[in-house]
């Protein structure tokens, strides 16, 4: 990318904010379940932010992790045999991943964006995409999750109730506590709008 020297005042303080998000043991986490969903030969990274950011860099493993919760056959992203070393063709293939990830289910609101990874801008935003892959895939729960369940939150399911017309009918006359209650409401000892106060000197 372009010689990017290093930020001062607020920008600066901004960076170290979103440095500061960036989860250690969530890393720890991340590298264990993309070891056993794609297997050993895709190597560790070195501890850290930096560590992590260079292994996924060039795109490589973050499509073959998508592809490995799609059956063969229907993989979404095309893996080259030696991992592209042109800049462009590793944001290329980062960009493959994140339309195949939103394909996948992973909403805009999860999503990194490349240069979140490619400059090692946001990592904590490359975490919550891959969380939310990962509980996305635990929901699922399809066959091709590896790993344990536990790691990952389970996403809500839709919940789909049936009512009969009679019952749609007596819920119209039933007022919800939200609503209020007018139980013991009485207008005892009012007067009526518009009297003037009675002044007794």
């Amino acid at each position: 990318m372009a010689n990017k020297g290093p930020s001062y005042g607020m920008s600066r303080e901004v960076q170290s904010k979103i440095e500061k998000k960036y989860d250690e043991e969530l890393e720890e986490r991340l590298v264990e379940w993309i070891i056993v969903q794609c297997g050993p030969d895709v190597g560790r990274p070195d501890r850290g932010r930096l560590g992590f950011q260079v292994w996924l860099k060039n795109g490589v493993i973050l499509s073959k992790l998508v592809n490995s919760l799609y059956p063969d056959g229907s993989k979404p992203v095309k893996v080259p045999e030696n991992p592209p070393s042109m800049v462009f063709k590793q944001m290329e293939q980062v960009a493959q991943f994140l339309k195949a990830a939103e394909d996948y289910g992973v909403t805009k609101t999860d999503m990194f964006q490349t240069v979140d990874l490619f400059e090692g801008k946001d990592l904590a935003a490359v975490q919550r995409t891959l969380m939310a892959l990962g509980s996305l895939a635990v929901t699922k729960n399809d066959g091709h999750y590896r790993g344990d369940p536990n790691w990952f939150m389970k996403k809500a399911q839709e919940h789909k109730r049936e009512f009969t017309e009679s019952q749609l009918q007596e819920g119209k006359h039933v007022i919800g506590l939200q609503m209020g209650s007018n139980r013991g409401a009485s207008q005892a000892g009012m007067t009526g709008y518009g009297r003037p106060r009675q002044i007794i000197s």
